[in-house]
């Protein structure tokens, strides 16, 4: 009962857009019946569930005004290469259990969360009051950087963990660290520095610098946005807010690194570089 309502009210929406496009375009009377049947067709042939999956696919929704209109952008909230059960003996190096649990269902989840929530807001926000002291389009247009940020790199980060932390597995990724640094050794230095030296809140990340230089860089970013590079793409990612380390190692941020370092994914990270760099 309920979907051939669905489908019932769909199918009036359809045609009633039909007939209300055709007369803001100033169609002829024969056009206006031509198009109209076609669309009344169309109908016919294609159940309103149908017709709602169409839309849905290609991100549009109808209005009660029976109008076609984009639907606020879906932030995906991506898979880790493992389980987290898996995670929780894969990554026990670097953080405990209840980190490898909690860190990614609720604080990675958390920006995602936002990062749709922001979204939809911003359909509605009103542009004509923004200015450079507060404004809603502003606290949202800097919370959504401030949360995308803390997406993609979480997103590296799970993917560059749970390996054995042997280069050789990375050859080409490696060749080129070789290449820039001197030796892994020297990257591997420079690389804990640069997390090392991040605020409390932080990231130390890998990037290939794509839009400038060409070279690969050790950044510091501090929270999930202040110092990255634009048309950085980021490879290795070392998060080091707090909650990150605290319930394992402590203050021990340093200890931390270093087992992290231990425990990437090299064979990922490869891929990665060729997909990306080479």
């Amino acid at each position: 009962m309920h979907k051939k309502l669905a489908d019932a009210e769909v199918h009036l929406v359809l045609k009633n857009n039909i007939i209300s496009m055709t007369k803001k375009n100033g169609l002829s009377r024969r056009n206006f019946l031509v198009r109209s049947a076609i669309g009344i067709a169309s109908v016919a042939v294609f159940p309103g569930s149908a017709i709602s999956k169409i839309l849905n696919k290609n991100n549009n929704k109808l209005n009660q005004k029976g109008e076609i209109s984009k639907m606020a952008f879906e932030w995906k909230f991506n898979p880790r290469p493992y389980s987290d059960e898996e995670a929780k003996t894969l990554l026990k190096d670097v953080m405990s259990p209840e980190t490898s649990d909690w860190h990614y269902n609720t604080h990675h989840k958390g920006y995602v969360t936002f990062l749709n929530n922001i979204e939809k807001e911003l359909e509605t926000a009103d542009r004509t009051k923004a200015n450079g002291n507060y404004s809603q389009i502003g606290e949202l247009k800097r919370r959504m950087t401030w949360n995308h940020g803390g997406t993609v790199l979480h997103d590296l980060y799970w993917e560059v963990l749970g390996g054995d932390g042997d280069p050789s597995k990375g050859k080409d990724v490696l060749a080129a660290i070789e290449k820039e640094f001197g030796s892994f050794d020297k990257w591997k230095e420079d690389f804990k520095a640069s997390a090392l030296a991040a605020k409390l809140s932080g990231w130390g990340v890998l990037v290939f610098d794509k839009l400038y230089s060409g070279r690969l860089l050790n950044i510091l970013v501090d929270e999930h946005h202040y110092g990255a590079i634009w048309g950085g793409i980021p490879l290795i990612a070392c998060d080091v807010f707090e909650h990150a380390y605290y319930h394992k190692d402590g203050p021990g941020r340093a200890k931390y690194i270093d087992n992290l370092i231990n425990n990437l994914h090299w064979g990922r990270i490869n891929d990665r570089f060729i997909k990306f760099v080479k």
